[in-house]
């Protein structure tokens, strides 16, 4: 199938994503007009059939056709009529909220931390004043991280409180951002472009899953291209196969009754397993892709408390030594697991370091002795913690208040990660313990994780943006990639299998999962 995207305005348009939809499937395939507004599906993309057809261009809406039917012989036309948008509120991403409103960028960093449940629009369409934002904060800090709309779930342990005197600064803030005082907002509405020139050479894909309340937070694939994601708020591990769009379910028990329930971080082993950490449950399973069976280490009882999280775990050079790293999000420190006696040891990396800081645990990976390096997501450093000594070091980034978050090891052991807080990729050569960085060309795009491919480029996904960044080191080009809707981005995957490579991750909050497939 194919056509030309045209517009009143602007006649031929380049960058608007074309998705279609075959009636009775699960899956949705999307590619992106170029320069002289010109799309085309692949034959071998669309199976005979009647299909629903949308676009996204800011600004713009879809006027006709609506449908189109494709057939075994002939190309299919569609020559698509975009109409300017009533309502472009509706349209805007995170990062164009947050570039719209007014602020210091110092008030305006404080809207990151909401995106984990919802988007900033729920936020800005609210119609309450400072007063009547102070119990919806206290409550929203009431939430465990793994809550959307759809599937809220309260934290056990409570959080300290924070300052008064910052929550107040932050409900005043927010009635100056929404509805509260006018019935439209007294600032302009500001848009990022659509993509251009090699960001619209793509084909993506993307696989609804069976419940609106799945959360796909980490998307691997093995190497025999089945699709494998850990769900964020229920105790399922999924497995998607994409030739068929059939996914299945593998449930784990409940650690901890009445505890939020949803895993985070999905790893493999030397072996093929795959291992999850267990969040709020307390604790870590290993499942055997041959057997299908779980093992499960639940946090010893003299370790495991109301606030226990095990966010991360990192078993990727267990054959070195036969233990696992993990961390406990909720008390900043790290856990290691000797699989032969299921024995834990623990190690405090901040316990020398001057108090005061909002250090934290977060992103793991170990080099090829097992010693591990993570990710300090409250603060600024790279952590390492020595296999041998359990001597710990923390490396501060070259820019201050980076919120290191996740990241790769690459063949070089180089760590590779995202700076959520500096909107930078960050690379770590743990050889020379020298530092590179380079700033995303998106404001706000607020970096979570980071995969290297085989040609030695880095992408990066964004919770804030609904964009895919694709960097060359070598060159600092960076390629943009938009998603065909709101996508809440957390771990990033690269298939190096194919060619050209394949980019892989789930909409945390959208109950779907993507492919990507880059045409260069």
């Amino acid at each position: 199938m194919s056509g030309q995207v045209t517009s009143t305005e602007e006649g031929p348009l380049e960058g608007v994503l074309v998705s279609a939809k075959r009636a009775g499937s699960t899956a949705t395939i999307t590619v992106v007009s170029d320069q002289q507004g010109r799309y085309r599906f692949p034959r071998a993309k669309l199976e005979p059939g009647q299909y629903t057809l949308r676009i996204r261009a800011v600004g713009y809406e879809l006027d006709g056709p609506r449908t189109a039917h494709v057939t075994g012989e002939n190309t299919a036309t569609a020559d698509l009529k975009l109409r300017k948008t009533h309502d472009l509120a509706a349209q805007l991403t995170n990062a164009e909220w947050i570039a719209s409103v007014p602020g210091t960028d110092q008030q305006k960093s404080v809207l990151l931390n909401c995106m984990g449940c919802h988007t900033l629009e729920r936020i800005v369409r609210s119609q309450h004043d400072a007063a009547g934002f102070l119990p919806v904060l206290q409550r929203m800090a009431g939430y465990a991280n793994q809550s959307t709309p759809l599937h809220p779930q309260r934290r056990v342990a409570e959080r300290p409180e924070g300052n008064p005197e910052s929550v107040r600064k932050q409900a005043e803030y927010f009635s100056t951002i929404n509805l509260s005082s006018a019935p439209a907002w007294r600032f302009p509405l500001k848009t990022l472009p659509r993509p251009t020139g090699r960001a619209t050479r793509v084909i993506m894909t993307e696989y609804d899953l069976p419940r609106p309340t799945i959360e796909p937070h980490d998307v691997i694939v093995d190497s025999e291209g089945t699709a494998w994601f850990s769900n964020f708020g229920e105790q399922y591990l999924g497995r998607l196969d994409p030739q068929t769009a059939k996914v299945t379910e593998y449930p784990l028990p409940n650690l901890k009754q009445g505890w939020p329930t949803g895993m985070l971080d999905l790893e493999p082993d030397t072996h093929g397993n795959l291992w999850l950490a267990l969040m709020y449950q307390g604790g870590v399973a290993k499942f055997d892709r041959k057997t299908e069976k779980f093992k499960i280490w639940a946090i010893p009882p003299d370790m495991n408390h109301d606030a226990t999280q095990q966010s991360m775990v990192m078993p990727g050079r267990s054959d070195v030594d036969g233990k696992v790293w993990m961390n406990d999000a909720g008390r900043r420190f790290v856990y290691r697991l000797d699989l032969a006696s299921g024995t834990f040891e623990t190690f405090d990396p901040f316990r020398d370091v001057p108090k005061g800081r909002p250090h934290s645990v977060y992103g793991m990976k170990a080099d090829s002795g097992n010693n591990l390096y993570f990710m300090d997501f409250g603060d600024q450093n790279i952590g390492r913690v020595d296999a041998k000594t359990g001597k710990a070091t923390l490396y501060p980034t070259p820019t201050p208040n980076s919120r290191p978050r996740r990241g790769m090891m690459d063949s070089q052991e180089r760590l590779w990660f995202g700076e959520y807080g500096a909107n930078r990729i960050g690379m770590f050569d743990t050889r020379t313990e020298r530092f590179q960085e380079w700033e995303a060309p998106t404001p706000w795009f607020a970096p979570y994780d980071v995969a290297l491919d085989r040609n030695g480029e880095a992408w990066t996904g964004s919770m804030v943006t609904d964009r895919v960044l694709r960097l060359d080191p070598q060159t600092g080009r960076w390629t943009a990639y938009l998603l065909p809707r709101s996508t809440n981005i957390r771990r990033v995957f690269v298939d190096n299998s194919t060619t050209p490579v394949t980019f892989w991750v789930g909409n945390n909050h959208g109950a779907s999962i993507v492919k990507l497939e880059p045409l260069d």
